[in-house]
Parts: structure tokens; sequence; C-alpha cells
């Protein structure tokens, strides 16, 4: 696996936020956002792929997330604000363009960038997430994000506690995976195993919504290079949504990771193969 680089870099509102940096070539690089509650361990495996075909990568993490620093405002965790900070860390770190991949929220980021910022935005890989949400996913997620039961004393209770709210998504997932998905999500304490994340996300989510309006955000991405990746059983990307998406950008690259809920890792077989074959479109 490609080592990488650890950067932490100030925005604006002062925050420190962290990133990760693969070093991979001179083709245009690859931003990669990630969802709701997660941070840049989502893309410890496809991060290195994709610097090894050529890419420099950055994985961020958003404020309240990983080693980024929490929002003493938690109305701030808003997507308007974490394009406002990718297009900072992008700042930062020298780099006027590149393919956003996004995740869940982050693909929502990645359509707001495209929006206020279209120069920024070379090509986008968006996954498991469209303009519209379906409202059994939100439910979903609605339903555990802030719900704190205590730090889990075990990376193996840790893994037990995410299983239990994600089976339904990876049905066939080993134990080895539920364990790396806890590492991956919850960060070891004096006290136990905590969930990695400010659990005021939670109240964000609730006061002031998932997303801003995003049809046209979504437009603004027509004429660009773009694939929408789903998770073969996702709640929260619909056929019938991909089918809408498909009116008003019909010629955006697509691929379903079967028997995959929300989200596909992008390691799957049919997801990575269809990254391989797009990034290969662009310089």
């Amino acid at each position: 696996m490609l080592s990488f680089e650890d950067k932490f870099v100030s925005v604006p509102s002062g925050l420190k936020l962290h990133a990760r940096a693969y070093d991979g070539g001179e083709k245009t690089p690859v931003i990669c956002l990630h969802g709701l509650t997660r941070n840049v361990a989502d893309f410890e495996e496809v991060a290195p792929k994709i610097a090894a075909a050529g890419r420099n990568v950055i994985a961020l993490s958003f404020r309240g997330r990983g080693r980024s620093e929490y929002d003493p405002d938690y109305l701030n965790y808003h997507p308007l604000t974490y394009r406002d900070d990718a297009l900072a860390v992008m700042d930062a770190l020298d780099m006027p363009e590149a393919v956003f991949l996004g995740t869940s929220l982050g693909g929502i980021t990645t359509m707001l960038v495209n929006e206020a910022a279209p120069e920024r935005v070379k090509a986008a890989i968006i996954n498991d997430v469209g303009p519209e949400l379906a409202p059994e996913g939100i439910a979903r997620i609605a339903s555990y994000v802030g719900k704190n039961s205590g730090p889990a004393a075990s990376l193996e209770d840790a893994a037990a506690r995410i299983k239990a709210i994600n089976d339904v998504a990876f049905p066939n997932a080993s134990e080895g995976d539920w364990l790396t998905f806890a590492r991956r999500t919850f960060r070891e304490t004096d006290d136990g195993w905590v969930l990695d994340y400010d659990p005021n996300v939670a109240k964000a989510l609730a006061e002031v919504g998932a997303a801003p309006d995003l049809w046209k955000p979504f437009e603004s991405l027509k004429n660009k290079p773009t694939l929408i990746i789903r998770g073969g059983i996702s709640d929260l990307l619909s056929a019938d949504i991909v089918a809408k998406m498909r009116g008003v950008h019909p010629d955006f690259d697509y691929a379903e990771a079967p028997n995959i809920g929300h989200a596909p890792m992008l390691t799957e077989p049919a997801a990575w193969e269809a990254i391989e074959t797009f990034l290969q479109k662009i310089d």
C-alpha cells in the first residue's frame, strides 16, 4: 500500500482540517470526500489504487470528523460549509483543479462545489447519492446518527454495534470486514472505543436538514465527465432517482455494486472497474 502524508490545513473560520496526501503523478489530482459520519479512513484502500495509476490524491476529513477539529457552532455542519472548506483546502495545497470523488455527503459537496466554482472541478465521481434523497435512507441515517450508547469496550464490541446498524446494507460482509469498518469509524480512548465524529452533527442534520436543493447543482455537472456509482440495494439512491437524473444529465457514466447498500466502499469489483475506466479518460 502506498504511504501517505498527513496534512493539517487552517480554513478561514480558523479550524484545522486533516487531509491525507498520496503522491501518484502528474495527471489531474483527485480529492476524496467522505460521508456524513465518516473520515479519511474510508479511502485508505481506494486512494492508493488511484495514486498508483498516476495521480496525486487528497482525502479530506470534514470539520467535526476524524482528526479535523470540531466546530463550536454545530450549525456550521452543513454542505455549504463543507463546499467552502474543500475549496480552501485546495487553495492551501495548490490544487487549482481536481477530479472530485464524493461518497454520500461528499457527493453532495461535489455538486455544490461545481455549481459555485466549476473551474475547480475537472470531473466528478459521485458515490451513492443524487440530487434527491430517498426518504427511507434519510430516516435510517437519522435513526442512528448522534445516538451515543457510551464507549465500546473493545474493537470487537464496536464492530458488533456497527454491524447491527449496517448489516442491511452489507449482507455479505465478514467478521473481518466489520472489524475494519469499526476501526475506520471509531477511535480508541482511555475510556474505550468512541465514534470518531462530533455528535453535534446530528443536531445540525435535525435542525437544518441534509442538504439544500440539489437539482441545480447536479444540473451544473451536465457538461462535465461524471460517473455515478450506486449500491445495488441502496436505500438512499433509488433506481427511480437515477432515472430522473438521466433526464437532467443524460450522458453520465454509471455503475452498480451488486448486493451493496449505502454506500459502496469503491473497492468492490464493479465500482473499482468503473472508476479505473473513467479515470483513464481524464488527463
